[in-house]
C-alpha cells in the first residue's frame, strides 16, 4: 500500500501539503524526469516547483496589494482623509488576520516595500538643501537624543505602573521613541509643510532617531544585564561607519552635478531617470552596508543632488514610481497588524498610545522649547512626532527575540501604530486651526535667537 493510500486525509492539513511540496515534490531535488516518474500521477501532489508556486503567489498579492490601495485611496479621498489611512486600513483588510483575500508572501512584499522608503526619502533630500537642514542641527543633534531617553524614562516608570520588568519598560520606552519618517514625511508633503519651519525640525530629528535605531537594535538585547565594554564597542562601530559615509557623500557632491549636467545634455528621459534611481539607491545601500539606515541614506542621496539645476526634473520622473511604492508600504504595514489586538489587551495598548500620543507630545514641545523655539512651533513639532511605525515595528521585534517582550506587548504595539497613525493625521489637521483659534504661540521670537 503506498503511503497516500494510508494516509488519504492527510491532504486537508495544509502543514502537511506543504511539507510534501517542499519534501517530495522538488523538481531542483529530484530532476524533472525522477519528479514526475515519482510523483507526477499523483492527484493531489503532482509534480511542482516551489519556487514557480512561490513566484504565482507573489503576482497574486502584488494584485491584491494595488487593488487594495485603490479602493482604500478611493475611500480616504472620499472623506478627505490622507490617502496613507486608506492605504493602511486596506491593507488590514488583505492581512492574515481577516477573512477574505490574504496575502501569503508578506515578508517578500515588506523587501518590495523597502523601495518605497527610499524613493519617498529620496525625493524628500532633493527638497531639502543643506543650508536648511543645518539651521536646525542643534535640536536634531543634542536635542534628538534628549526627546529618545526622555522616551524610553517615561517607558520605565509607565511600566513600573502597569508591573513589568524594567528591561521591557526600556523595550516599550524605545519602541514608542521613534517616529516613523515614512509616515511623517508624506503628512508632511500632503499638507505643504516640507520647508517650514517645524517641517525642517521634524525631519531633523527623524534622521537622528533613525541613526538611533541602528544604536538601539544592538543594545536592547542587553538591555537585562548590559555594561559600559558593549556600549564603547556600539559607538566606536556607529562613529565608524559615519566617518567612512562623510567621504564618499562628500565625493558624490562634487562628482554628481557634473555627471548629471552631461546626462540632461544628452536629452534622454530614460537614462536620466536610470542615473537618478542609481544614485539613490546605491548611496542608500551603502548607508545601509555600513551599519546605518536605508532611510538616511536615501536622504542623503537626495541632498547632493538637490543642489544640482536638474533636481525638480528628476524630482518629477520619480513621483510616480515613488507614490506606487509607497502605497505598497502602507498597504503592507496594514497587513501586519491583528485587528483583534485592539480589544485583547486594552490596558496595555491604552498604556502605549498614551505613551506616544501624549508623552511625546509633552516631551517633544519641551525638548523644542528648550532650544528657544516659539511655542507655536514647538507644539507644531510635538504634534508631529506623536506616532510610531516601521522602525517601531522593528525594535519591538528585537525586544520580543531577546525574550524581554511578552506577546501581548508585541501585540498591542502593532496595534498602537495603527491608532497613533490615525490620531496623527487627525492631530496633524486640526492643530494648527486650535493653535490659532486660542492665539497660541502666535509671538515669534527675534530672528537670531530662535536657535543658538
Amino acid at each position: 500500500m503506498s503511503p497516500w493510500e494510508q494516509t488519504p486525509n492527510n491532504h486537508r492539513d495544509p502543514t502537511i501539503e506543504i511539507r510534501r511540496l517542499d519534501l517530495r515534490s522538488n523538481v531542483s531535488r529530484f530532476g524533472r524526469e525522477d519528479c514526475d516518474r515519482l510523483f507526477g500521477e499523483h492527484p493531489r501532489i503532482g509534480c511542482y516547483d516551489p519556487a514557480v508556486v512561490a513566484t504565482s503567489a507573489l503576482y497574486r498579492d502584488l494584485a491584491y496589494v494595488f487593488l487594495a490601495a485603490v479602493a482604500g485611496g478611493f475611500v480616504a479621498r472620499r472623506l478627505h482623509q490622507p490617502l496613507i489611512l486608506g492605504y493602511v486600513l486596506a491593507g488590514i483588510l488583505v492581512g492574515p488576520f481577516t477573512p477574505g483575500p490574504t496575502l501569503s508572501e508578506i515578508h517578500a512584499l515588506e523587501l518590495l516595500a523597502e523601495v518605497g522608503v527610499i524613493l519617498l526619502m529620496y525625493s524628500i533630500g532633493m527638497e531639502f538643501s543643506p543650508a536648511e537642514l543645518l539651521k536646525v542641527k542643534w535640536v536634531a543633534i543634542a536635542g534628538g537624543p534628549i526627546g529618545i531617553l526622555l522616551s524610553i524614562a517615561l517607558g520605565v516608570g509607565v511600566g513600573r505602573f502597569l508591573g513589568w520588568s524594567v528591561a521591557q519598560g526600556i523595550v516599550v520606552g524605545a519602541v514608542v521613541s521613534v517616529a516613523s519618517t515614512m509616515v511623517l514625511s508624506r503628512l508632511l508633503v500632503d499638507r505643504g509643510q516640507l520647508r517650514s519651519e517645524e517641517g525642517r525640525l521634524m525631519i531633523g530629528i527623524t534622521l537622528i532617531e533613525d541613526l538611533a535605531v541602528v544604536i538601539l537594535t544592538i543594545l536592547l538585547p542587553f538591555a537585562g544585564s548590559f555594561d559600559g565594554l558593549k556600549l564603547a564597542q556600539v559607538t566606536l562601530a556607529v562613529g565608524k561607519g559615519l566617518l567612512l559615509l562623510v567621504p564618499v557623500v562628500f565625493a558624490a557632491a562634487k562628482l554628481v552635478p557634473l555627471a548629471l549636467g552631461r546626462v540632461g545634455r544628452m536629452k534622454n528621459d530614460e537614462l536620466y531617470l536610470l542615473v537618478a534611481l542609481a544614485l539613490g539607491f546605491a548611496v542608500a545601500a551603502l548607508s545601509q552596508a555600513l551599519g546605518l539606515s536605508l532611510a538616511l541614506g536615501a536622504f542623503l542621496a537626495g541632498m547632493i543632488v538637490s543642489g544640482s539645476e536638474h533636481a525638480h526634473e528628476m524630482l518629477t520622473r520619480l513621483s510616480p514610481m515613488r507614490d506606487a511604492f509607497v502605497a505598497l508600504f502602507f498597504v503592507t504595514v496594514g497587513a501586519l497588524i491583528n485587528p483583534r489586538a485592539l480589544l485583547s489587551n486594552p490596558l496595555i495598548l491604552g498604556a502605549i498610545v498614551a505613551l506616544v500620543v501624549l508623552g511625546k507630545l509633552l516631551i517633544w514641545t519641551g525638548v523644542v522649547l528648550l532650544f528657544r523655539y516659539p511655542l507655536r512651533t514647538a507644539l507644531l513639532v510635538g504634534i508631529g512626532l506623536t506616532q510610531i511605525g516601521e522602525f517601531s515595528f522593528v525594535l519591538v521585534q528585537v525586544g520580543r527575540h531577546a525574550g524581554l517582550v511578552e506577546d501581548a506587548v508585541y501585540n498591542a504595539t502593532l496595534a498602537a501604530s495603527l491608532l497613533s497613525i490615525l490620531a496623527n493625521s487627525a492631530l496633524m489637521r486640526a492643530g494648527p486651526k486650535w493653535l490659532d483659534r486660542w492665539r497660541i504661540g502666535t509671538a515669534r521670537v527675534e530672528a537670531g535667537t530662535a536657535a543658538p
